[in-house]
C-alpha cells in the first residue's frame, strides 16, 4: 500500500511540477510582454487568472508528496524535550488529525466541483470554466486523503512502512 501511495505522490509532485514550470513561463512572457508594450507586445490576456487556478492545483499536487517525506514545518520546542513514546504519540496524533482535515477537505472540495459545474462559472477575462481547476485540485486530493491514509496506517502498524533508502526522516525546526 505505501509503494502504491510513494508512486501516486511522486508522479503526481512530477505533474505538479511541470504545471508550475508551465506557470513560470507564462509569467516571464507575460512580464516581458509588459515591458515591451512600446514594440507592439502586452501582457498575455487573463494571466493572473491562468496563474490563481494553477498555483492551487500545484499546491494539491505537491501536498501528498511533502507529507510522505515529513516535509511540512514543525516546530518542536517542546516536542525534542519528549521521551520517544511521547513523541510518537505525538505524530501519530498530529498524523490523524491531518488526514481527518484532508478528508474534509476532499470532501468540501468534490462539492464545489458539482456546484462550480452545475453554475458554469466562468474566469471574468478569459471566461474559461472554473470547474476543470476545480476538478484538477480534487483529484490530487483525493490522491492525497490515499497517501494520508496509507501513512497514517503506518504509523499504525496496520501496513508496512515504505522502506526508501532515498528518504530522509524529515527535519524538525
Amino acid at each position: 500500500m505505501m509503494n502504491i501511495a510513494n508512486s501516486f505522490a511522486r508522479w503526481l509532485a512530477i505533474a505538479g511540477g511541470v504545471l508550475l514550470t508551465l506557470v513560470m513561463v507564462l509569467v516571464v512572457v507575460s512580464v516581458s510582454g509588459r515591458a515591451l508594450l512600446n514594440f507592439g507586445l502586452g501582457p498575455v490576456p487573463g494571466d493572473f487568472e491562468l496563474v490563481e487556478m494553477c498555483t492551487a492545483v500545484v499546491v494539491f499536487f505537491f501536498l501528498p508528496w511533502c507529507y510522505l517525506r515529513d516535509g511540512h514545518a514543525m516546530v518542536d520546542l517542546a516536542y525534542i524535550h519528549f521521551p520517544r513514546p511521547l513523541q510518537r504519540a505525538v505524530t501519530v496524533f498530529s498524523d490523524v488529525l491531518m488526514l481527518l482535515a484532508w478528508v474534509v477537505l476532499t470532501w468540501r472540495l468534490g462539492i464545489a466541483v458539482g456546484e462550480k459545474y452545475a453554475e458554469q462559472e466562468t474566469t471574468f477575462i478569459l471566461q474559461w470554466p472554473l470547474w476543470p481547476g476545480y476538478a484538477a485540485g480534487f483529484f490530487g486530493a483525493v490522491i492525497g486523503c490515499f497517501v494520508y491514509m496509507a501513512k497514517t496506517l503506518s504509523e499504525f502498524g496496520l501496513v508496512k512502512r515504505l522502506e526508501d533508502p532515498r528518504i530522509s526522516a524529515g527535519t524538525h525546526v
